[in-house]
C-alpha cells in the first residue's frame, strides 16, 4: 500500500492506494478514515484494479480547515482530487459507505463525467424530502432528541466525544449498530483511537452532520436521476440503513444492482469483507470490461 498527499483546490488530501489499471475510489463514513478500507484494497488490486482510499476532508491525514464540510464543498474537493489521479478520458468507480455514501450518490449527479459507476455500500439513494431533515427528525423526535440532533450544536457534542475517544468509539464499533462485534479486537479499536484522540480530530466531522439542512436545499439544483451503472450493497441486519431503505432506488437509479450482505451489521466492509470484495470486484468487472 502506497500513502500519499496531493492538494486538491487548496485543501491537502491523505490516500493510500493498492494497485494498477481501472480506478476504483473508496471513500469512508463515519467516525472512520481510510483503514476501514484495509481489506478491500488488496482484493480489489489483485483483481487488476487501482484501488484508492481517501481520508475524507476533515478525517485522519487529510486537512481539516475551519469551514462548513457541505456536500457540494466536499464532492468538489473529491473531484478535484479525482482529476489529478486519472490520465485524460479515465473514468473510475466510486464506492461510499455510511458518510462516503451519502457523498457518492450526489457526487455522481455533478460529476458524472469522471465516473464508470457508483457503489453505495448500505447508503442507499434517498429520494429528497419535502422537508429539510433536520425539520423532520424534530417533528418525530419529539422526546428524546437523536444524535444528530444533538451533534447540531457546535461544543457539547464535540467535547463529549473527544473527552473519552475509546469509551465512544468502542460503543460505535462493539454497539447495537455492530453483528460482529469480534471482528474489532483491541488491536483494531486502537487504530482508530489514536486517529480521532488527535488534537481538533472530532470537529471537523461532526460538521458533515451540522451541513444536513445545507445538503437538502443544494440537492434541489441536481438532476433526479442517476445515468450510470449502480450497486446498491445491503446489510442484511443494520439497524441505521437498513436494506428496507433502498427500496424504490431504481426510480431515479435505473441501472442498478443489488447485492444483500447476510448476517451483517453496519461496518460492512469490516464485518464482511469477503462478501464485499466479492460484489465490488464482479461489478467493477463488469463495468470495466475486465
Amino acid at each position: 500500500m502506497k500513502g500519499e498527499r496531493i492538494d486538491a483546490d487548496g485543501t491537502r488530501l491523505h490516500l493510500v492506494s493498492e494497485g494498477d489499471g481501472p480506478m476504483v475510489v473508496l471513500l469512508h463514513g463515519w467516525p472512520e478514515y481510510w483503514w476501514s478500507w484495509r481489506h478491500q484494497l488488496p482484493a480489489l488490486a489483485d483483481a487488476g484494479f487501482r484501488a484508492v482510499a481517501i481520508d475524507l476532508p476533515g478525517f485522519g491525514d487529510s486537512d481539516k480547515p475551519d469551514r462548513d464540510y457541505t456536500e457540494a464543498w466536499v464532492n468538489a474537493t473529491l473531484a478535484a482530487a479525482i482529476r489529478q489521479l486519472l490520465d485524460d478520458g479515465e473514468r473510475c468507480v466510486v464506492v461510499g459507505h455510511d458518510w462516503g455514501g451519502l457523498l457518492a450518490w450526489p457526487f455522481a449527479r455533478r460529476f458524472g463525467d469522471l465516473l464508470a459507476g457508483v457503489v453505495g455500500v448500505n447508503t442507499p439513494d434517498l429520494p429528497r424530502g419535502t422537508l429539510p431533515p433536520l425539520e423532520v427528525m424534530h417533528k418525530v423526535f419529539t422526546a428524546h432528541p437523536n444524535y444528530i440532533m444533538q451533534f447540531q450544536d457546535y461544543g457539547p457534542a464535540d467535547w463529549i466525544l473527544a473527552r473519552d475517544v475509546p469509551a465512544w468509539l468502542t460503543f460505535m464499533y462493539r454497539g447495537p449498530a455492530t453483528r460482529h462485534p469480534e471482528v474489532f479486537s483491541d488491536e483494531v479499536l486502537a487504530h482508530y483511537v489514536e486517529v480521532f484522540s488527535r488534537p481538533g480530530a472530532v470537529t471537523p466531522t461532526l460538521s458533515y452532520y451540522r451541513n444536513m439542512d445545507a445538503n437538502w436545499h443544494a440537492a434541489a439544483s441536481l438532476p433526479e436521476q442517476i445515468e450510470l451503472p449502480a450497486l446498491m450493497i445491503c446489510a442484511e441486519h443494520d439497524p441505521v440503513l437498513s436494506p428496507a431503505l433502498s427500496e424504490g432506488m431504481e426510480e431515479r437509479v435505473p441501472d442498478l444492482e443489488r447485492v444483500l450482505v447476510e448476517d451483517c451489521g453496519h461496518w460492512t466492509q469490516q464485518e464482511q469483507p469477503e462478501a464485499t470484495n466479492a460484489a465490488l470486484v464482479g461489478f467493477c468487472r463488469r463495468v470495466f470490461g475486465t
